[in-house]
């Protein structure tokens, strides 16, 4: 039997979820401005902006499975909601790259960008998250129909960049991007099916 709540109760919901998902970061910032994030403040911010965007995408992706298993239909309204904050994450992420590693120099951000393989990576996963954001708008959504679940699903792709992108990265400890790995690997485990109905969406449009 399918779970669901009171209509009423939704948007309460939806408060606690831009609580969950605002004040780390607002702490983060605060405790930036604050000087209490260590010796290193700007790896601090750039660290925690791109650990929480990938967070936030595997929470995203893990909804709709935890929905389909308990039957907590509701589970699907915050979806679109935190995968518009994990793209605010990695806003945040490239934004403080840009002003406090490179000091707002766009050539030198660029020659990163293309320079640096796991920037690469981080990049065209941010671009791509763009994409979906912008096209969440209920609008663009009825005007792209059938496209907009295709292109939309490129949140796969952008998930697996994104743990490549953390997994390059790290100099020295590789457990933490390990265990991502594999809870991404698990994710997609229950979505075999829609992978190979996706790919052949690609390949035949």
């Amino acid at each position: 039997m399918a779970i669901d709540v009171p209509r009423r109760w939704i948007p309460c919901f939806k408060v606690l979820v831009h609580l969950a998902a605002l004040y780390p970061l607002i702490n983060l910032y605060y405790a930036a401005f604050s000087d209490q994030l260590g010796g290193d403040p700007v790896e601090a911010v750039i660290h925690f902006t791109g650990i929480g965007a990938l967070n936030l995408l595997l929470i995203s992706l893990l909804i709709s499975p935890l929905a389909k298993r308990f039957k907590l239909i509701f589970l699907m309204q915050f979806r679109r909601m935190i995968g518009l904050y994990a793209f605010v994450y990695a806003l945040c992420h490239i934004l403080n790259f840009l002003f406090f590693e490179v000091q707002f120099d766009l050539q030198l951000f660029i020659e990163e960008v293309f320079e640096r393989p796991y920037i690469t990576l981080g990049m065209s996963a941010f671009l791509l998250l763009t994409a979906l954001a912008v096209t969440s708008i209920s609008k663009l959504r009825r005007k792209m129909k059938s496209r907009w679940q295709i292109l939309h699903n490129f949140i796969y792709l952008i998930a697996l960049l994104v743990v490549i992108h953390f997994y390059w990265s790290v100099k020295s400890e590789i457990i933490e991007p390990l265990i991502y790995f594999a809870m991404y690997a698990a994710l997609m485990m229950f979505r075999l099916k829609k992978l190979r109905g996706w790919m052949k969406g690609i390949t035949s449009s």
